[in-house]
């Protein structure tokens, strides 16, 4: 069997839909499971309710998911005839779920409600592929993975229960895949014991693709994107990016560590445990040879770049010009694992220790006031971090141009900087 993921791009139109179709459509010769993110900036419209309900903005929020609402109910009426109103009631099902929660208020953190609000894209969009799926005579059962994928209420970067997760995927979707052969589910988000929705993180539908290969023994892996193939930069950032062809398992994690969007960071565990090869294509060009990536190690790579904004430096420096040791670094640590926030560079001086994180208000400035208990804090924001891994001198200089970093670490094969 197969597992295909599709982002949010390739649900931007009712030709795009078409597309879609058409690549799961020549996939029907073995059973497959069919990931789907929400439709494109779907997410991004979402993120928006949650932050005006948390602000105590009923009435926006509101406002707000009704322009998301009508968006798919006007899909639904494009993309359907026969199975139009089956659709709608299934998707009235999701709107009643976020509107009965818009309609109260918030009692618990921010993290909670984003997840209860945002999951809900995924299965709007799940749905309208299945519906239109059936329109064009392709059996298939859709699922609710928050009914599969058991998770810890870590909200917004959920960790799965495998074992409790792996009997969900026998006792359900195995069945599923025999008796339909084609499955279709969200991607992105779990579910608690306690029935409440959590998320994987941004991108996290390509890990939800990987746990699906991985519990099921897939033969492949394929993510659909928008690009030809994984490319060397961010081709919205860098034009003359170039495609690569063929990667490793530990490059791509390399790349996800450093903050490529390309795939999903704990996506390539579950795939490398099972030596499931794992290809990008392009859904615009089924034809083009896009992405493999084995175990194999590519040779001759080009310089790959990572360029991260909106990153934010917090300098941490003592008060009475002692060392910033091991048991100061360990405390700061542990407000890190507090907040559940990761650094993306860290650099320790003797009185001084410097971490940049993405941007997160509300986690830096706790961090900040609890650190400066025992040291100096100073935040600086509005950062870029870019990471270059097989670098010369050449493309350094070119990146760096008149500017001086604020911060730069250099190892054989990867130079970082701020800016």
């Amino acid at each position: 069997m197969q597992v295909h993921k599709f982002g949010g791009a390739s649900l931007q139109s009712v030709e795009r839909f078409e597309q879609v179709a058409n690549i799961i459509a020549t996939a029907l010769a073995r059973p497959s499971v069919i990931v789907i993110s929400a439709m494109g900036k779907t997410t991004n419209a979402l993120e928006k309710v949650a932050a005006a309900f948390f602000e105590q903005r009923n009435a926006d929020a509101l406002q707000l998911f009704d322009q998301v609402k009508q968006q798919h109910l006007t899909t639904a009426k494009y993309l359907l005839v026969l199975h139009y109103h089956e659709c709608v009631a299934q998707l009235n099902d999701f709107f009643t779920e976020a509107e009965w929660l818009l309609h109260d208020k918030p009692v618990r953190e921010f993290d909670y409600y984003y997840d209860q609000l945002v999951c809900i894209g995924e299965l709007l969009s799940s749905t309208l592929v299945s519906f239109y799926l059936k329109e064009k005579k392709m059996a298939n059962a859709w699922l609710d993975v928050r009914d599969v994928f058991r998770t810890d209420n870590n909200f917004r970067e959920a960790t799965l229960d495998w074992d409790a997760s792996l009997q969900q995927v026998q006792h359900q979707v195995q069945p599923l895949l025999k008796s339909n052969g084609l499955v279709v589910t969200q991607g992105f988000i779990g579910c608690t014991i306690d029935n409440e929705s959590t998320t994987f993180g941004r991108e996290g539908s390509d890990f939800s693709a990987a746990i699906f290969a991985h519990m099921l023994d897939a033969e492949s892996q394929t993510i659909w994107k928008d690009v030809p193939s994984v490319m060397n930069a961010d081709p919205k950032q860098f034009p003359n990016a170039m495609p690569i062809h063929e990667l490793s398992y530990e490059e791509v994690i390399e790349m996800a560590y450093y903050g490529a969007q390309v795939i999903h960071p704990k996506t390539i565990k579950p795939l490398y445990e099972k030596k499931i090869p794992l290809q990008v294509k392009c859904f615009l060009d089924a034809s083009l040879p896009g992405t493999v990536i084995t175990r194999k190690r590519a040779q001759d790579l080009p310089p790959i770049i990572v360029k991260k904004t909106q990153q934010v430096l917090l300098e941490f420096m003592s008060r009475d010009y002692s060392f910033i040791g091991e048991h100061s670094v360990g405390q700061l640590y542990q407000l890190f694992e507090e907040e559940k926030i990761k650094p993306n560079l860290t650099q320790n001086g003797a009185i001084r220790f410097l971490a940049i994180f993405d941007q997160n208000e509300e986690k830096l400035q706790r961090i900040a006031a609890k650190a400066e208990a025992w040291l100096n804090v100073m935040l600086q924001k509005d950062l870029t971090l870019t990471t270059i891994r097989h670098y010369n001198d050449s493309i350094i200089a070119g990146m760096l141009g008149e500017h001086q970093p604020i911060l730069m670490q250099q190892t054989k094969e990867t130079v970082q900087f701020v800016l």
